[in-house]
Formats: structure tokens, sequence, C-alpha cells
């Protein structure tokens, strides 16, 4: 009797050291395009018969890059340029396919995730003005504002602040200096408070729905500080060998989103209102997936 009862307890044991694996869970960060792209890779699984769950706005970089190292999801899609210099911390690489190739090795063997063929499109940090302001004061180039910052105010995101592709090289590089220190914001609140007039300039994406809803302008990265930062799906080596055929189904989705796609669809969430399921459902069909 006490033998059948160590047993039953061994086993029990053992089988909470390795669980069996009955979904695929998929996590994004905290802002309008992870989510979308979290539910188009959803969406997409599903429909190739893979148990799917959903778990977004996981704060940003640094928590999705844990949670993955954890285990508590399996798939999310970063950006070529953050995995560099925030996860690696290793330069700005301009060139997309380089910063590609580097990010893919690195990954493989530092963390034994495999870093998928890039989606098709490239969310670049963008420094953002007012319409309104750019042509009145003639602004299409980073370079511009030089003049009229030190009367202005600027708002960032927490990472833009502390990142190496943020704030600080950017400030060194185009000589700039504001009226005050940055305000430090959420994301979902910048665009807003560059319409009121609480902020002058704002460092958003360049695939932001919000920037065309509210007439502002995006101005030229003319000295070429900011990196590629090609988007792409970033999974967990071990999860690629429980279910069989993720890898080939996510290598099919390489070049499917380009800048307009995600643009329209950060345009549909942010501007009109609509729910990213709809929206990642829609995209899906339109493109055959």
């Amino acid at each position: 009797m006490f033998l059948c009862v160590f047993l039953c307890l061994l086993l029990v044991l053992l089988a909470g050291c390795n669980p069996s694996r009955h979904r695929i869970v998929i996590g994004s960060k905290n802002f309008t395009e992870q989510a979308i792209l979290g539910e188009f890779l959803a969406q997409y699984l599903e429909q190739h018969g893979f148990p799917v769950e959903r778990r977004f706005y996981l704060a940003g970089t640094y928590v999705c890059q844990q949670a993955i190292l954890a285990g508590r999801i399996d798939l999310y899609v970063e950006y070529t340029g953050t995995a560099l210099t925030a996860i690696l911390k290793e330069p700005p690489v301009s060139d997309p396919a380089t910063a590609y190739a580097q990010v893919k090795e690195a990954y493989a063997r530092r963390f034994g995730l495999m870093v998928t063929a890039p989606l098709g499109f490239d969310n670049s940090f963008a420094i953002i003005v007012r319409g309104d302001d750019a042509r009145r004061l003639h602004l299409h180039t980073i370079s511009d504002v030089v003049p009229y910052a030190p009367h202005w105010r600027a708002g960032f995101g927490y990472e833009f602040m502390e990142r190496k592709d943020g704030f600080a090289g950017l400030a060194r590089t185009y000589g700039l200096h504001f009226a005050e220190p940055p305000r430090i914001m959420d994301l979902g609140l910048l665009y807003r408070a560059l319409e009121s007039g609480q902020v002058d300039l704002i460092a958003g994406a360049e695939t932001d729905g919000l920037i065309p809803a509210l007439h502002l302008k995006i101005l030229r990265d003319n000295l070429h500080y900011f990196p590629s930062y090609s988007a792409v799906p970033v999974v967990r080596q071990q999860t690629l060998q429980e279910f069989a055929g993720l890898g080939s189904a996510l290598a099919a989705l390489a070049g499917k989103i380009d800048e307009q796609d995600m643009r329209q669809m950060n345009y549909a969430v942010d501007a009109q209102r609509r729910d990213s399921r709809q929206v990642g459902s829609e995209f899906l069909r339109r493109k055959g997936l």
C-alpha cells in the first residue's frame, strides 16, 4: 500500500515537472499594433489547426522577453532594432538584412529562441510634431526642429528614454535641447498630449494609425540615427518541437504585411475604434491566409 502511494506521488511530481502542452500562448506588448499582430497570429494559427491562448498587453519589451524565456508565452512579435539594442545591448544596425541575421543568430545561441522570417514591414521610431506647426515652421527633418526645441516640451515613452537607440543618443546626434526634461508618458497618451498642446514633439512609430488621423507630421531622420526595426515573430524552440508544422506555418507569413497594411490596421483600431479581432480577421481573408 505504501509503495503504491509513493509511486502515485512520484508520477504526479514528474508530471508537474514536465507538463503536457495543450496550447500555444501568444503574447504582445501594450500598444495597438502589438495587439493586432497578436490577434493576427492567433487567428492564423487557429485556422491552421493549432490550439491557441491569447496573453496580450504584457507591458513592454523587457516583460515580453522575460515571459518567453520563462515559458509563460510561446510566441510574440519583436522588432530587430529593439532586439539588438534593448535585449542584446548591441549597437544599432541600419541595414535590415544585417540586423535580422545578427538577431536571429544571437537569439538562438543565447536564449534558445527562433526568430522567424520578417513579416514584411519596418516600424521605426518616428519623431512627430503637429501638422500645423510643421507647415507654419517648414519642418521636414529632425534637424529642422533644433532651433525651436529650446522653447518646446517633448513627451516620450519609458523605453525610449532608457534604450540605446532612444532619447539620449538622439539628443547627442542632433544637438537637441528642450525647455524642460522630456515628460515620460504612457504610449497610449502621447498622441493626445501632442494634439492638445501638452507637449510639442513626441517619439511614436512610423506605422501608428493616429498619425494621419490627427493630421500629424513625421520628421525625416536625416542623420540616419534610428536602426532597422523589421517586425519578426519570435518563438520558443521547445514549442516548435512540441507542435509539428508550427515552424512551416510561421515561415509562410514572410513578407505578408507591408507598412501600408500595418498603418491601415492601426488606423482602423485607433481612429475608427474597431475591434482588433475583426480587423485581424478581415486582413487574413483579404490576404488569403
